[in-house]
């Protein structure tokens, strides 16, 4: 029984990286052995077990034979006579294909039979062996790591072999919950356009989001949009979401917000008169065939409807700026309210030459929501139905009082609000 480490946890620590996970297989062993040392089965299509102290994964070397399409067509062997190189052979890239003993440490005693070093030093991403195209999944990794690795190049031969897959039909296999899971992931890393750009560029985002693909090509007003494409923006957006450090739901907010400009009809163009409720509708096609968790469709759906007004709330009075806020919810979720701001700020400035510009529409709208708070919302409802108003009346009490807190309570964070 001899066990090694794999994987990511020996390419970041080439790189000098921190490693934040490790995997292991363990060579030789059958279940029933490592039972018997106290490793406790996880596993459910193969034999993965976790280690009875540091409960980290360990996984018995295995090869696996496509049998059927997409990610769940596969049959996997796990005897103990598998080898390290055969366990090797079914990763995705060179890079991800080296080993270790357990107890090397970096770079040292390197196991690298398909010159993931080399390819390391060269910064390509290039696929182990032509198995690669049994697993779809595989694109979406290869376009992930692209976003984490951005001055990595992709090897051509690579390139040619995923728009094969794509061509092939083996994309469409791919269950929803494996590419969300991706995505999210990809959405994650420090430069998520490259994943979307990759994507395109081997046919599979097309496939996938056809609602982003459409996006690329489809011109947009030049005084606002200096690089006019709107692909380009999106992608432009995408990068200053990580650059400003957002979370999974604004990121994914960002991904979607402009979705409606791929529908504008060809005669209108390039102006995109009503596109954010275009892409209110869109979102939530996309949000169903992916099942987008709950809390990344909400707050892609206030981005997609509203972000046009935030963006034109320095023109606005009291009595819109309130009635924008109740729109986002913005009383009942504060926070994510927040997350709205930066998503539209993310919006704002990924736009070429408007990278470094201010957006005090950011600070100047938090301060008209805390303006607003101050009214005491159950006093004036308790007054209203003691005059014997109820339902829908009482609101507009409420929102009449909120109203008024703006226009006469203002404070110098208020940026003059107009009145």
């Amino acid at each position: 029984m001899e066990i090694y480490k794999v994987g990511g946890a020996v390419r970041d620590a080439l790189l000098g990286l921190p490693v934040r996970d490790h995997d292991w297989v363990v060579v030789g062993a059958t279940p029933e052995e490592m039972t018997t040392l106290g490793y406790l089965p996880v596993g459910r299509d193969f034999p993965v077990f976790l280690h009875p102290r540091t409960r980290e994964e360990y996984a018995l070397a295995r090869t696996e034979r496509k049998t059927a399409r997409g990610y769940h067509g596969f049959e996997f062997h796990t005897r103990a006579d598998v080898t390290l190189e055969e366990d090797l052979a079914r990763r995705d890239l060179t890079i991800n294909a080296m080993a270790q003993p357990g107890e090397a440490a970096a770079g040292e005693q390197l196991i690298d039979p398909f010159h993931g070093l080399a390819d390391l030093r060269a910064k390509v991403l290039r696929h182990v062996t032509p198995a690669f195209r049994e697993d779809p999944v595989r694109i979406l990794r290869v376009a992930r790591f692209a976003a984490r690795f951005a001055d990595f190049s992709l090897a051509p031969e690579t390139l040619a072999l995923m728009r094969q897959m794509v061509e092939d039909g083996e994309v469409d296999a791919l269950v929803a919950e494996r590419v969300w899971q991706e995505l999210s992931r990809g959405l994650m890393e420090p430069r998520p356009s490259r994943m979307f750009e990759l994507l395109r560029e081997c046919g599979a985002l097309q496939r996938l989001l056809p609602e982003v693909d459409r996006l690329f090509g489809v011109p947009q007003r030049a005084e606002y949009h200096p690089e006019v494409d709107t692909g380009i923006h999106l992608m432009m957006v995408l990068d200053m979401s990580a650059r400003l450090g957002a979370s999974l739901p604004i990121r994914f907010a960002c991904l979607t917000h402009d979705l409606g400009k791929g529908t504008t009809p060809a005669d209108v163009l390039p102006r995109h008169i009503g596109h954010e409720a275009r892409s209110a509708r869109l979102l939530q096609d996309v949000c169903k065939r992916l099942r987008v968790p709950v809390d990344c469709r909400e707050l892609a759906d206030v981005v997609a409807r509203e972000h046009g007004n935030i963006h034109r709330s320095g023109e606005f009075g009291a009595a819109a700026l309130v009635r924008l806020l109740e729109r986002c919810d913005a009383f009942r979720k504060p926070a994510r309210f927040e997350d709205v701001l930066l998503a539209c700020e993310c919006d704002a400035r990924g736009r070429l030459g408007l990278e470094e510009e201010p957006y005090p529409q950011r600070e100047r709208l938090l301060a008209a929501l805390r303006a607003a708070q101050t009214v005491d919302t159950a006093a004036v409802a308790a007054l209203a139905q003691a005059q014997g108003l109820g339902g829908e009346k009482i609101g507009n009490r409420i929102h009449d009082a909120r109203v008024g807190a703006l226009e006469t309570g203002a404070s110098p964070t208020m940026l003059d609000i107009p009145r």
